[in-house]
């Protein structure tokens, strides 16, 4: 069994469903866990990271949807706080940019250094928010990537980071992907990233809008972002969806549940008759959403060794695929 395009695929698996099939295909698989000893480092940059002269533009709004989730609540961060963090940003670069060797390449715990000398009350606050992933029991992105993310198919097994850190790696993944994204452009390669439960990326509001523009850029970059989800609603209820679905070539449904179906109704166009193809629909059957045309489909999809990989269904999945 073999890949059979040039491209590069990236997945984030926030619940542990694709290792049997990248791992069957000869790709790479990736775990990570608050025991495991494999790393990402949030902070990794390259020279590519933006297309306008300053990358750390990009990289402060990366670490700011960091901290709003980790620290933002319901209002998220406040304007001191914002002006922080950018300022941060800027100064825990400085000894890397002026000598970019992978020795000087920062990590979480120079930037919690950096916020806790900062005179205002507001960085005392985020660096106390920060500890626990320092230096605390959540520290598995204080350090510096260890892994092999050069293969050509890389999937990130985040099941057992648990949820609130679950959230946090899929954002990191993000900012990990578009640095392959910026790398891969150069060589006019392509760079297809599969993310799994996307609804989760979509609930804080700079973590969403930091998720769409990575989203636009992705597509500018020859990146192809997919966004994956059972939770429609919660995907729906996102300001930032209208945003999502613009810049989106086609929308895949399957079966959907009654609220979800008006829902999706208004949001895409889509008339009665049509939304009869998401009710009560078979496994494999739905619509296909491209622009304003609007297609149903019936993808029975063969049982064999590719199905036998794919499956979650708990009465097919293998027992050395469950352990």
């Amino acid at each position: 069994m073999f890949l059979v395009t040039e491209d590069d695929i990236i997945i984030s698996d926030p619940e542990g469903e694709y290792f049997p099939l990248v791992t069957r295909l000869g790709g790479e698989v990736i775990k990570l866990s608050p025991t495991s000893a494999q790393y990402i480092n949030p902070l990794d940059i390259n020279p590519d990271y933006n297309d306008e002269d300053d990358p750390l533009t990009l990289k402060s709004d990366f670490l700011l949807s960091l901290c709003e989730l980790i620290i933002g609540g319901k209002e998220g961060l406040t304007p001191v706080e914002k002006t922080v963090i950018d300022r941060c940003t800027r100064l825990v670069y400085r000894g890397y940019l002026s000598d970019p060797v992978p020795e000087k390449m920062p990590i979480l715990g120079d930037l919690h250094a950096l916020l806790r000398d900062q005179p205002e009350t507001e960085a005392r606050r985020i660096a106390t928010a920060l500890e626990i992933y320092v230096s605390g029991s959540l520290n598995v992105f204080n350090h510096r990537t260890n892994v092999d993310t050069s293969s050509r198919l890389v999937c990130y097994d985040i099941k057992e980071l648990g949820k609130g850190l679950k959230k946090l790696a899929m954002l990191i993944l993000q900012d990990a992907v578009w640095n392959r994204v910026t790398k891969n452009r150069a060589q006019s390669r392509a760079t297809w990233f599969y993310i799994d439960e996307m609804h989760l990326l979509l609930k804080e509001e700079q973590t969403a809008a930091y998720t769409v523009e990575i989203w636009k850029r992705f597509r500018k970059w020859g990146g192809i972002p997919t966004g994956l989800t059972q939770n429609v609603k919660d995907l729906l209820a996102s300001r930032e969806i209208e945003n999502v679905f613009e810049n989106s070539d086609f929308v895949y449904l399957l079966n959907q549940a009654p609220g979800d179906r008006a829902i999706l109704a208004k949001q895409l166009g889509i008339s009665p008759h049509q939304l009869s193809y998401v009710t009560h629909a078979g496994a494999g059957e739905g619509l296909l959403v491209y622009g304003s045309t609007i297609i149903p489909f019936k993808d029975s999809f063969p049982k064999g060794e590719i199905y036998d990989l794919l499956t979650t269904k708990p009465g097919e999945v293998p027992n050395e695929v469950r352990q």
